[in-house]
């Protein structure tokens, strides 16, 4: 196993509460499946696994209220079946007839250091964890990446930056002064049954700045 360290930043974020069942507000902090969602971002294989174990949260948390205009609809899984044997079909939405409006709780001006560890999946690998470690390396330290990395959802991009295991402690930004509760936070999804993944939750502190992630075992539902 190999740990890396990331620095994320970006001008607005929005990590979602659940049980906020249509206007979004955010967590006050990253949530560790998004911190992993940005790691994968990087690089994601099926036989390798990313552990959230840190997050150092760099800012002072902030935020803004914004009211944006969403699509209210999806595609129809009918429709897109229908094209996919006849090879025609109607796929389209039309925003003016699915448009709406809803406000959001965001947080603005973020950034994190992430540290998380990578593993090889029981079984699946073929490869030695060396190989991924190296892509993994190669891929951060250019800043290439698979898809854009976002802080939450897809519009909120960010941006990041390996951090060598070697850089001194002095030239890393220092974590705010902050100690507080934050609440039940969602950890993951348990894809145990991947036709009905359920979600985690982990009691989550912040202590001067650093939210320490617990083992995903050790999340409930």
């Amino acid at each position: 196993m190999t740990t890396f360290c990331l620095e994320v930043a970006g001008p607005f974020a929005c990590f979602t509460r659940p049980e906020m069942k249509v206007e979004r507000v955010s967590y006050d902090v990253i949530t560790p499946s998004a911190a992993r969602a940005v790691f994968e971002a990087i690089l994601w294989k099926p036989e390798i696994r990313w552990r959230v174990q840190r997050i150092e949260v760099l800012k002072p948390i902030r935020w803004v209220n914004l009211r944006r205009n969403e699509v209210s609809a999806v595609v129809s899984t009918r429709n897109v079946q229908q094209a996919m044997h006849t090879g025609s079909g109607t796929l389209a939405l039309y925003i003016e007839d699915e448009r709406q409006q809803r406000a959001g709780y965001f947080l603005r001006d973020v950034a994190y250091r992430l540290h998380a560890e990578l593993s090889l999946v029981p079984g699946k690998a073929n490869d030695p964890l060396a190989k991924y470690t190296a892509m993994f390396a190669r891929r951060a330290g250019k800043g290439q990446c698979v898809n854009q990395p976002y802080l939450g959802c897809r519009e909120f991009s960010a941006e990041f930056k390996l951090v060598p295991a070697d850089a001194p402690t002095e030239s890393l930004a220092p974590p705010i002064p902050d100690t507080r509760e934050l609440g039940w936070m969602l950890h993951d999804m348990d894809y145990t049954h991947p036709t009905d993944p359920q979600p985690r939750f982990f009691k989550a502190q912040m202590n001067a700045g650093v939210v320490d992630v617990p083992p995903f075992e050790e999340a409930i539902g």
